[in-house]
């Protein structure tokens, strides 16, 4: 019912940045917290960042505090991740979510849509 597409991975030099989108499709985007996660090569895919519906709660894992910055445009239906300061071991695949409340959340399984991913990579 919902469908999530990432864009605005690829490669860059440490230190550099990114800026990844996340397009929904299919529902209505308004009442949905969205989260990006990542995935490295060998390991679990983990928390990076959320927003709530409206804007106003955010929560980011501790290592990208004062590096990452998510933000949502609802009328676009879209949620962005500007990524700074990337580090090597920030390589991975980074998907964005869908939680079907308007409750921003850390927990991988309260979310309810997925998109396919997108490379990042980070080269030092």
């Amino acid at each position: 019912q919902v469908q999530l597409a990432e864009s605005g991975g690829g490669l860059v030099q440490a230190g550099g940045s990114l800026r990844l989108s996340c397009a929904a499709s299919g529902r209505t985007f308004r009442h949905y917290a969205m989260g990006w996660f990542r995935q490295a090569p060998g390991k679990e895919r983990e928390f990076v960042a959320t927003i709530s519906w409206s804007g106003l709660t955010i929560y980011y894992e501790d290592s990208v505090k004062g590096r990452f910055t998510i933000s949502r445009d609802n009328a676009k239906n879209t949620v962005y991740l500007q990524m700074n300061s990337l580090k090597p071991e920030e390589t991975a695949v980074y998907y964005c979510a869908a939680a079907g409340d308007a409750a921003a959340t850390t927990i991988l399984n309260r979310y309810d849509y997925w998109g396919q991913g997108t490379q990042v990579t980070v080269s030092s």
